[in-house]
């Protein structure tokens, strides 16, 4: 059921306006959704579903724009091992904790206009990036190498040459996840998470956000983050006190704050989608993700939204600026360039390379046993599963090895098939973030027990006396292979 019948006239498009929606298919559009598009849905966001290659992308998103010219077509762009586009013949560019690790703003600049520039080829004209969190709790399972890093100065310095390289080709940019989900130990995409820091301690947190809004960043995403001392309430996402008091008056940020999914658990399991849509709206949101490709759960918020303005729960006020703030952001942004100029396809290497190099350096090892060791890919970010042996066989044909991507059903089987197929040949053990995965740390310590001579690499965070590529990109685990195969 809808309630538009009740609202004047120009209020059901405004409410419409403040969604983005997800959805199934590559060519054809879904006629659930050419109905929310021909009352005025304000985006789409595309994920790995939606994309076969360039030419079907880019003719997917003229699709959606010949229903509607205004509609705003977003995806998650931020690098690293985050490639939804990756088939689509994406540029290769490491994750964000690389490029703070070299701390060259014009290279970060460079990456960030080649992913920009290869998303104007395709009709995309938002990024969901950069990450503005900063990445400072060891036990943080969501933002890690993703963020530039854990120094407020340094990750203001990176958000403000990728936000303005994005900007000159003509796409939106979105620094995330306001006021920061780097303090959490909680992913939000699994449950509640919470920030117990001092408002103080919180402030510096606030810096990244601050340089983006001061580089004209025309897009924002709020955290599912609860910050007692900010909010002792409600999750950032539905908190008038943050989205309001905070960001829009206190950091004057006066372009489209846009909600993180709200089918997040953080936010589904508390209060519904439904509910989030309307509770995020009515605290100062200006468009909420709804990124899964059922549509009947856009259908439900979009109609809880409807259902609150017809009942006054909603202020008509509220709606209608929110829609005035996606209405400029879409007249700015929401047609593609007609010709797009070439990029840097290099720059991405170069970075990845400078990250790893930047460390002692084992010599050569050729014909290597590689033993890598990964949690699987998550759902939501796709991680793309690529693994450290495909790189290094690149290089060295000679090389063998064993992929472990998450935690193996008999560690001891898969420890004795290791070091039998490796022999007497050199062996080299990589980790990803082996402090928040005991089962890697385990079978690390077993290989090293009896391999002690073995190279040891961490493909996250640095985790002491390894080679690391911090992230798991392609090119990432390329730079890495270089330095193992060339020393």
């Amino acid at each position: 059921m809808t309630h538009s019948a009740h609202l004047p006239h120009g209020l059901d498009e405004a409410a419409h306006r403040c969604l983005v929606a997800g959805f199934d298919g590559t060519t054809t559009v879904p006629d659930p959704l050419k109905r929310l598009i021909d009352r005025g849905l304000g985006g789409v966001i595309l994920f790995t579903r939606n994309v076969r290659d360039a030419e079907q992308v880019r003719g997917l998103t003229d699709t959606l724009r010949s229903l509607r010219p205004d509609l705003l077509v977003g995806i998650d762009n931020e690098g690293g091992g985050i490639g939804h586009l990756v088939s689509a013949g994406a540029p290769d560019v490491p994750g964000s904790y690389a490029l703070g690790v070299v701390d060259d703003p014009a290279l970060t600049g460079r990456c960030a206009d080649a992913l920009a520039g290869h998303l104007a080829t395709l009709g995309i004209t938002a990024s969901y990036a950069p990450v503005a969190d900063l990445q400072h709790h060891p036990r943080n399972p969501i933002v890690r190498t993703r963020a530039f890093g854990g120094e407020p100065a340094l990750a203001a310095r990176h958000l403000r040459a990728w936000i303005t390289a994005t900007e000159r080709r003509g796409v939106a940019s979105c620094a995330k996840h306001f006021p920061g989900h780097g303090g959490t130990e909680t992913d939000s995409h699994h449950g509640i998470a919470v920030d117990p820091r001092s408002r103080e301690e919180l402030r510096a947190d606030l810096e990244p956000f601050r340089a983006a809004v001061a580089a004209g960043v025309p897009m924002i995403m709020s955290a599912h983050v609860v910050f007692p001392e900010l909010d002792p309430e409600r999750p950032a996402t539905l908190s008038r006190r943050i989205l309001g008091d905070l960001l829009r008056h206190e950091l004057d940020f006066d372009g489209v704050l846009v909600s993180d999914a709200l089918e997040m658990k953080a936010i589904s399991d508390r209060y519904g989608e439904a509910a989030g849509a309307r509770i995020a709206l009515a605290a100062g949101a200006d468009q909420v993700v709804v990124a899964v490709p059922e549509l009947d759960v856009t259908l439900d918020c979009r109609d809880a939204v409807l259902g609150a303005l017809a009942s006054g729960a909603l202020p008509e006020e509220r709606v209608r600026q929110a829609a005035g703030r996606v209405r400029r952001l879409a007249e700015r942004y929401a047609a593609p360039a007609g010709s797009v100029g070439g990029w840097d396809a290099e720059a991405g290497l170069e970075a990845a390379r400078r990250a790893v190099r930047g460390r002692p350096v084992p010599p050569a090892v050729r014909g290597a046993h590689v033993a890598d060791l990964f949690p699987p890919p998550h759902p939501a970010l796709n991680w793309g599963g690529e693994d450290l042996l495909t790189e290094v066989r690149a290089l060295d044909p000679t090389a063998m090895g064993t992929a472990v991507p998450g935690e193996p059903a008999d560690p001891a089987a898969v420890l004795e098939e290791i070091l039998r197929s490796c022999g007497d040949a050199p062996l080299v053990v990589a980790t990803c973030d082996a402090g928040l995965h005991p089962w890697q740390q385990r079978l690390r310590a077993a290989l090293l027990a009896r391999r002690p001579d073995a190279t040891r690499v961490d493909t996250g965070l640095p985790e002491g006396g390894a080679l690391c590529s911090y992230g798991r990109g392609r090119v990432n685990l390329r730079a890495v292979a270089e330095a193992l195969a060339d020393g």
